[in-house]
């Protein structure tokens, strides 16, 4: 899936806003808030349950690389999220 795409629908569902459950996470980090070389995108799938987490890193800027953010997609899609949320910027690593 070509990157601009997929970044397109993750941002479709990022601004739905919160919808209920199950909700999907994504946070980007960095050394620089210019290049963001890890992506943690966490699972929960009812209020109060442990938040299940995996994490991408890439030598690139990870938002910019197409099978990371293929891969988001799918998992957002798979786990059938009521609710998407992106946090803003990059966080320092």
């Amino acid at each position: 899936m070509n990157v601009d795409k997929a970044k397109k629908r993750i941002a479709k569902q990022v601004s739905k806003g919160f919808k209920g459950y199950p909700l999907v996470s994504i946070e980007y980090f960095g050394e620089t808030p210019e290049l963001a070389t890890q992506v943690v995108i966490q699972f929960i799938a009812e209020e109060g349950a442990e938040p299940q987490e995996q994490k991408f890193n890439a030598q690139s800027d990870v938002r910019n690389d197409e099978t990371i953010q293929t891969v988001l997609l799918k998992i957002i899609e798979r786990a059938d999220a009521g609710s998407v949320i992106e946090i803003a910027g990059v966080s320092k690593l």
